[in-house]
Protein backbone atom coordinates (compact mmCIF):
# COMPACT_ATOMS: atom_id res chain seq x y z
CA UNK A 1 0.00 0.00 0.00
CA UNK A 2 1.76 2.97 -1.33
CA UNK A 3 2.18 6.33 1.36
CA UNK A 4 -0.23 9.30 0.88
CA UNK A 5 1.66 12.18 0.44
CA UNK A 6 1.84 14.44 3.45
CA UNK A 7 -0.53 18.10 2.94
CA UNK A 8 0.78 20.58 5.26
CA UNK A 9 -1.48 22.76 6.75
CA UNK A 10 -1.92 26.06 5.56
CA UNK A 11 -0.12 28.76 7.71
CA UNK A 12 -0.29 32.60 7.90
CA UNK A 13 3.58 33.64 7.06
CA UNK A 14 5.44 36.53 6.39
CA UNK A 15 8.56 37.45 4.18
CA UNK A 16 10.72 40.42 5.18
CA UNK A 17 12.22 41.48 1.47
CA UNK A 18 10.79 41.60 -1.79
CA UNK A 19 13.85 41.28 -3.51
CA UNK A 20 14.19 38.13 -6.45
CA UNK A 21 15.13 35.79 -3.82
CA UNK A 22 12.10 37.02 -1.30
CA UNK A 23 9.64 37.41 -3.52
CA UNK A 24 10.79 34.08 -5.35
CA UNK A 25 10.12 32.49 -1.61
CA UNK A 26 7.34 33.98 -1.31
CA UNK A 27 6.06 32.53 -4.12
CA UNK A 28 7.11 29.21 -2.89
CA UNK A 29 5.25 29.55 0.16
CA UNK A 30 2.15 30.80 -1.18
CA UNK A 31 2.02 27.82 -3.69
CA UNK A 32 2.11 25.66 -0.54
CA UNK A 33 -1.30 26.64 0.36
CA UNK A 34 -0.31 29.50 3.08
CA UNK A 35 -1.39 32.48 2.98
CA UNK A 36 1.72 35.16 2.94
CA UNK A 37 2.32 38.40 3.89
CA UNK A 38 5.27 40.30 1.76
CA UNK A 39 7.02 42.91 2.92
CA UNK A 40 8.71 45.63 0.59
CA UNK A 41 10.67 48.68 1.55
CA UNK A 42 8.42 50.84 -1.12
CA UNK A 43 5.29 51.48 -0.86
CA UNK A 44 5.54 51.60 -4.90
CA UNK A 45 6.46 48.36 -4.93
CA UNK A 46 4.28 46.76 -2.61
CA UNK A 47 1.59 48.63 -4.45
CA UNK A 48 2.98 47.27 -8.04
CA UNK A 49 2.62 43.15 -6.99
CA UNK A 50 -0.70 43.66 -5.32
CA UNK A 51 -1.94 45.51 -8.43
CA UNK A 52 -0.51 43.47 -11.13
CA UNK A 53 0.68 40.23 -9.36
CA UNK A 54 3.73 40.87 -10.28
CA UNK A 55 7.42 41.78 -9.19
CA UNK A 56 8.59 43.81 -12.49
CA UNK A 57 11.56 45.22 -10.60
CA UNK A 58 13.27 41.99 -9.43
CA UNK A 59 11.00 38.73 -11.23
CA UNK A 60 9.99 40.14 -14.30
CA UNK A 61 8.09 37.50 -16.24
CA UNK A 62 6.95 35.95 -13.42
CA UNK A 63 2.86 35.83 -11.94
CA UNK A 64 2.48 35.67 -8.50
CA UNK A 65 -0.28 33.61 -6.62
CA UNK A 66 -2.94 35.45 -5.61
CA UNK A 67 -2.52 34.28 -1.95
CA UNK A 68 0.46 36.31 -1.81
CA UNK A 69 0.02 39.90 -0.80
CA UNK A 70 2.73 43.00 -0.19
CA UNK A 71 2.83 45.80 1.86
CA UNK A 72 5.17 48.23 3.03
CA UNK A 73 3.69 48.24 6.99
CA UNK A 74 6.60 45.90 8.66
CA UNK A 75 3.91 45.38 11.71
CA UNK A 76 1.05 44.53 9.47
CA UNK A 77 3.07 41.63 7.34
CA UNK A 78 4.15 40.26 11.17
CA UNK A 79 0.78 40.99 13.05
CA UNK A 80 -0.66 37.47 11.94
CA UNK A 81 2.28 35.50 10.80
CA UNK A 82 3.72 31.91 12.26
CA UNK A 83 6.39 31.98 10.83
CA UNK A 84 8.82 34.98 9.71
CA UNK A 85 11.14 34.99 6.91
CA UNK A 86 14.06 37.01 6.52
CA UNK A 87 15.15 38.00 3.13
CA UNK A 88 17.17 41.21 3.03
CA UNK A 89 20.62 42.37 2.64
CA UNK A 90 23.18 40.35 5.34
CA UNK A 91 24.71 43.64 6.10
CA UNK A 92 21.25 45.47 7.11
CA UNK A 93 19.66 42.40 8.41
CA UNK A 94 20.82 44.10 12.27
CA UNK A 95 19.16 47.38 11.48
CA UNK A 96 16.19 45.60 9.64
CA UNK A 97 15.94 43.63 13.32
CA UNK A 98 15.92 46.78 15.49
CA UNK A 99 12.97 47.12 13.69
CA UNK A 100 11.23 43.66 14.50
CA UNK A 101 11.56 42.85 17.88
CA UNK A 102 9.33 44.96 18.98
CA UNK A 103 6.62 43.83 16.57
CA UNK A 104 7.65 39.84 17.67
CA UNK A 105 5.44 37.31 19.27
CA UNK A 106 7.39 34.30 21.56
CA UNK A 107 5.50 31.77 19.41
CA UNK A 108 6.54 32.74 16.31
CA UNK A 109 9.49 30.78 14.34
CA UNK A 110 11.84 33.27 12.07
CA UNK A 111 13.75 31.72 9.63
CA UNK A 112 17.01 33.25 7.52
CA UNK A 113 16.98 32.98 4.52
CA UNK A 114 20.30 34.98 3.72
CA UNK A 115 23.67 33.82 2.49
CA UNK A 116 26.67 35.95 4.68
CA UNK A 117 28.27 37.29 7.41
CA UNK A 118 28.34 40.61 9.07
CA UNK A 119 30.91 42.53 8.38
CA UNK A 120 31.90 44.22 11.01
CA UNK A 121 30.99 41.07 13.60
CA UNK A 122 31.46 37.99 11.42
CA UNK A 123 29.23 36.69 12.57
CA UNK A 124 26.18 34.26 10.75
CA UNK A 125 22.89 35.45 9.97
CA UNK A 126 21.31 33.33 12.89
CA UNK A 127 24.05 34.77 15.16
CA UNK A 128 23.01 37.98 14.78
CA UNK A 129 19.20 37.24 14.77
CA UNK A 130 19.98 35.58 18.52
CA UNK A 131 21.91 38.75 19.63
CA UNK A 132 19.04 41.01 18.51
CA UNK A 133 15.04 38.80 18.80
CA UNK A 134 14.15 37.82 22.11
CA UNK A 135 13.21 34.76 21.21
CA UNK A 136 14.75 31.01 22.10
CA UNK A 137 17.43 29.69 19.98
CA UNK A 138 15.22 26.89 18.91
CA UNK A 139 12.99 29.25 17.37
CA UNK A 140 15.36 29.93 14.90
CA UNK A 141 16.07 28.84 11.22
CA UNK A 142 17.92 28.68 8.37
CA UNK A 143 17.51 27.66 4.76
CA UNK A 144 19.40 27.41 2.18
CA UNK A 145 20.46 24.37 -1.08
CA UNK A 146 21.17 25.14 -4.46
CA UNK A 147 18.68 27.50 -4.61
CA UNK A 148 18.42 29.94 -7.86
CA UNK A 149 15.78 32.38 -7.55
CA UNK A 150 14.44 32.67 -11.43
CA UNK A 151 14.37 28.83 -11.99
CA UNK A 152 12.82 28.09 -9.19
CA UNK A 153 10.03 31.23 -9.90
CA UNK A 154 9.82 29.36 -12.69
CA UNK A 155 8.96 26.03 -10.91
CA UNK A 156 11.69 24.26 -11.89
CA UNK A 157 12.06 21.13 -9.60
CA UNK A 158 14.76 21.77 -6.50
CA UNK A 159 15.56 20.71 -3.26
CA UNK A 160 16.90 23.01 0.00
CA UNK A 161 18.05 22.52 3.52
CA UNK A 162 16.08 23.55 6.66
CA UNK A 163 18.39 23.97 9.53
CA UNK A 164 17.19 24.40 13.27
CA UNK A 165 18.94 23.38 17.04
CA UNK A 166 14.96 22.29 17.20
CA UNK A 167 14.46 19.29 15.03
CA UNK A 168 10.83 20.25 15.77
CA UNK A 169 11.39 23.35 14.10
CA UNK A 170 13.68 22.59 11.23
CA UNK A 171 10.64 20.03 9.89
CA UNK A 172 7.57 22.48 11.04
CA UNK A 173 9.18 25.21 8.49
CA UNK A 174 10.09 22.16 5.62
CA UNK A 175 6.49 21.11 5.78
CA UNK A 176 5.49 24.74 5.39
CA UNK A 177 8.07 25.45 2.66
CA UNK A 178 7.60 21.81 1.04
CA UNK A 179 5.45 22.02 -2.50
CA UNK A 180 5.33 20.22 -5.91
CA UNK A 181 8.12 22.06 -7.35
CA UNK A 182 9.94 22.45 -4.21
CA UNK A 183 11.54 19.77 -1.72
CA UNK A 184 13.07 20.48 1.86
CA UNK A 185 15.55 18.22 4.19
CA UNK A 186 16.23 19.06 7.40
CA UNK A 187 18.91 18.92 9.48
CA UNK A 188 20.21 20.43 13.14
CA UNK A 189 23.99 21.50 11.94
CA UNK A 190 23.01 25.12 11.63
CA UNK A 191 26.59 26.26 11.50
CA UNK A 192 27.40 24.11 8.66
CA UNK A 193 24.22 25.23 7.12
CA UNK A 194 24.59 28.73 6.85
CA UNK A 195 28.48 28.93 6.63
CA UNK A 196 27.94 26.27 2.94
CA UNK A 197 25.62 29.62 1.32
CA UNK A 198 27.94 31.94 2.69
CA UNK A 199 31.27 30.01 1.67
CA UNK A 200 30.03 28.92 -2.49
CA UNK A 201 29.64 32.61 -3.23
CA UNK A 202 33.30 33.08 -2.42
CA UNK A 203 34.32 30.39 -4.26
CA UNK A 204 31.60 31.12 -7.40
CA UNK A 205 33.18 34.82 -7.73
CA UNK A 206 36.83 32.90 -8.17
CA UNK A 207 35.00 30.53 -10.89
CA UNK A 208 33.62 33.53 -12.38
CA UNK A 209 36.73 36.09 -12.13
CA UNK A 210 38.53 32.52 -14.14
CA UNK A 211 35.79 32.48 -16.56
CA UNK A 212 35.68 36.22 -17.15
CA UNK A 213 39.58 36.01 -18.40
CA UNK A 214 38.92 33.12 -20.21
CA UNK A 215 39.98 30.22 -18.77
CA UNK A 216 38.31 26.89 -19.61
CA UNK A 217 36.51 23.71 -17.96
CA UNK A 218 39.45 21.84 -16.31
CA UNK A 219 40.49 25.42 -14.29
CA UNK A 220 37.03 26.32 -13.21
CA UNK A 221 37.14 22.26 -11.89
CA UNK A 222 39.77 22.39 -10.50
CA UNK A 223 38.70 25.49 -8.21
CA UNK A 224 35.53 24.29 -7.40
CA UNK A 225 36.90 20.72 -5.81
CA UNK A 226 39.45 22.66 -4.19
CA UNK A 227 37.11 25.59 -2.87
CA UNK A 228 34.73 22.64 -1.42
CA UNK A 229 37.94 21.26 0.89
CA UNK A 230 38.55 25.25 1.75
CA UNK A 231 34.71 25.18 2.71
CA UNK A 232 34.81 22.02 4.60
CA UNK A 233 38.00 22.71 6.72
CA UNK A 234 36.26 26.30 7.39
CA UNK A 235 33.22 25.01 8.60
CA UNK A 236 34.87 21.80 10.64
CA UNK A 237 36.66 24.69 12.49
CA UNK A 238 33.57 26.59 13.38
CA UNK A 239 31.60 23.28 14.49
CA UNK A 240 30.37 22.51 11.72
CA UNK A 241 29.94 18.57 10.54
CA UNK A 242 31.86 17.83 7.76
CA UNK A 243 28.92 15.80 5.86
CA UNK A 244 26.86 19.06 5.90
CA UNK A 245 29.69 20.21 3.42
CA UNK A 246 29.14 17.60 1.14
CA UNK A 247 24.94 18.32 0.90
CA UNK A 248 22.49 20.91 -0.08
CA UNK A 249 23.65 23.76 1.52
CA UNK A 250 27.59 22.69 0.25
CA UNK A 251 28.19 20.78 -2.68
CA UNK A 252 24.60 21.51 -4.25
CA UNK A 253 24.92 24.96 -3.69
CA UNK A 254 28.25 25.51 -4.66
CA UNK A 255 27.26 23.66 -8.11
CA UNK A 256 24.48 25.78 -8.66
CA UNK A 257 26.33 29.50 -7.82
CA UNK A 258 29.34 28.58 -9.84
CA UNK A 259 27.86 27.19 -13.12
CA UNK A 260 24.88 29.58 -13.65
CA UNK A 261 24.87 32.89 -15.62
CA UNK A 262 22.28 33.51 -13.11
CA UNK A 263 24.30 33.83 -10.05
CA UNK A 264 25.10 37.15 -8.99
CA UNK A 265 28.33 36.05 -7.46
CA UNK A 266 29.45 34.37 -10.60
CA UNK A 267 28.27 37.61 -12.50
CA UNK A 268 30.76 39.80 -10.63
CA UNK A 269 33.32 37.71 -10.54
CA UNK A 270 33.09 37.30 -14.45
CA UNK A 271 33.05 41.06 -14.63
CA UNK A 272 36.08 41.04 -12.40
CA UNK A 273 38.14 38.76 -14.88
CA UNK A 274 37.13 41.08 -17.76
CA UNK A 275 38.52 43.77 -15.82
CA UNK A 276 35.86 46.38 -14.48
CA UNK A 277 37.06 47.66 -11.24
CA UNK A 278 35.24 46.56 -7.95
CA UNK A 279 33.91 49.86 -8.32
CA UNK A 280 32.35 49.21 -11.46
CA UNK A 281 31.00 46.30 -10.64
CA UNK A 282 29.36 46.95 -7.63
CA UNK A 283 27.80 49.93 -9.76
CA UNK A 284 26.54 47.62 -12.50
CA UNK A 285 25.26 44.69 -10.13
CA UNK A 286 21.19 45.19 -9.79
CA UNK A 287 21.53 43.60 -6.69
CA UNK A 288 23.68 42.68 -3.83
CA UNK A 289 26.64 40.16 -4.72
CA UNK A 290 26.91 38.73 -0.84
CA UNK A 291 30.07 37.15 -1.71
CA UNK A 292 32.17 40.74 -2.40
CA UNK A 293 30.60 41.68 0.82
CA UNK A 294 31.77 38.33 2.74
CA UNK A 295 35.54 37.99 1.65
CA UNK A 296 37.21 40.19 4.53
CA UNK A 297 35.11 38.75 7.48
CA UNK A 298 36.01 35.40 5.76
CA UNK A 299 39.17 35.62 6.03
CA UNK A 300 39.38 37.14 9.55
CA UNK A 301 37.59 34.73 11.01
CA UNK A 302 39.74 31.87 8.66
CA UNK A 303 43.31 33.22 10.14
CA UNK A 304 41.73 33.08 13.62
CA UNK A 305 41.25 29.31 13.63
CA UNK A 306 44.30 28.97 11.28
CA UNK A 307 42.46 27.68 8.33
CA UNK A 308 44.63 28.16 4.83
CA UNK A 309 41.83 29.48 2.58
CA UNK A 310 44.37 30.36 -0.78
CA UNK A 311 41.20 30.67 -3.31
CA UNK A 312 39.60 33.15 -1.18
CA UNK A 313 43.04 35.40 -0.29
CA UNK A 314 43.60 35.64 -4.46
CA UNK A 315 39.76 36.53 -4.68
CA UNK A 316 40.36 39.40 -1.73
CA UNK A 317 44.10 40.09 -3.83
CA UNK A 318 41.76 40.48 -6.68
CA UNK A 319 39.08 42.66 -5.29
CA UNK A 320 42.06 45.02 -3.68
CA UNK A 321 43.87 45.72 -7.56
CA UNK A 322 46.76 43.68 -6.10
CA UNK A 323 46.31 40.82 -8.57
CA UNK A 324 45.96 40.99 -12.12
CA UNK A 325 42.64 38.91 -12.91
CA UNK A 326 44.44 36.70 -15.82
CA UNK A 327 47.19 35.49 -12.65
CA UNK A 328 44.97 33.75 -10.26
CA UNK A 329 45.35 30.34 -9.85
CA UNK A 330 44.45 29.96 -6.21
CA UNK A 331 44.13 26.15 -6.77
CA UNK A 332 47.68 26.09 -7.22
CA UNK A 333 48.94 28.22 -4.41
CA UNK A 334 50.33 25.78 -1.67
CA UNK A 335 52.44 27.04 1.16
CA UNK A 336 55.17 24.14 0.28
CA UNK A 337 56.68 22.42 -2.95
CA UNK A 338 56.23 19.33 -1.63
CA UNK A 339 53.26 16.94 -3.02
CA UNK A 340 50.21 17.04 -0.90
CA UNK A 341 47.40 15.01 -0.14
CA UNK A 342 44.35 15.88 -1.46
CA UNK A 343 42.58 14.37 1.20
CA UNK A 344 43.28 15.10 5.03
CA UNK A 345 44.16 11.02 5.57
CA UNK A 346 46.41 11.41 2.07
CA UNK A 347 48.49 14.39 3.83
CA UNK A 348 48.51 12.17 7.25
CA UNK A 349 50.53 9.66 5.78
CA UNK A 350 52.21 11.62 3.06
CA UNK A 351 53.86 14.09 5.81
CA UNK A 352 54.11 12.17 9.08
CA UNK A 353 50.46 13.59 10.51
CA UNK A 354 51.16 17.42 9.89
CA UNK A 355 47.44 18.42 8.99
CA UNK A 356 45.92 16.03 11.17
CA UNK A 357 47.84 17.53 13.53
CA UNK A 358 46.76 20.90 12.28
CA UNK A 359 43.22 20.38 13.14
CA UNK A 360 44.07 19.34 16.80
CA UNK A 361 45.57 22.63 17.47
CA UNK A 362 43.08 24.11 15.88
CA UNK A 363 40.58 22.16 18.16
CA UNK A 364 42.83 22.73 21.24
CA UNK A 365 42.68 26.59 20.34
CA UNK A 366 39.06 26.85 19.86
CA UNK A 367 38.58 25.10 23.32
CA UNK A 368 41.10 27.60 24.60
CA UNK A 369 38.93 30.68 23.45
CA UNK A 370 35.57 29.52 23.87
CA UNK A 371 33.45 31.53 26.56
CA UNK A 372 33.39 29.22 29.40
CA UNK A 373 36.99 28.06 29.00
CA UNK A 374 38.97 29.58 32.05
CA UNK A 375 40.98 31.80 29.94
CA UNK A 376 38.09 33.20 28.27
CA UNK A 377 37.46 36.36 30.08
Amino acid sequence: MSKKPVTPPARKVAVLGAGSWGTTFAKILADGGNDVMLWARREELAQDINDTHRNSDYLRGIRLPVNLVATSSMADAVKLAEQVYLCVPSQTLRENLVQLAPLLREDQIVISLMKGVERKTGLRMSEVIAEELPISPEMVAVASGPNLALEIAKEQPTAAVISSESLETASTVALTVSNSYFRCFVNTDVPGTEFGGVLKNLIAVAVGIVDGVGYGHNTKASIITRGLAEMTDFAVAYGAQPETLSGLAGLGDLIATCESPLSRNNTAGRLLGQGYTLKEVTNQMQQTAEGLASVAPVLTLARAREVDMPIVEQVAQVLAGTLDPKDIAPHLTTDTDEPQGERSLDDYQARGGGVVWGALKRAFNQLRDSPGSPSGD
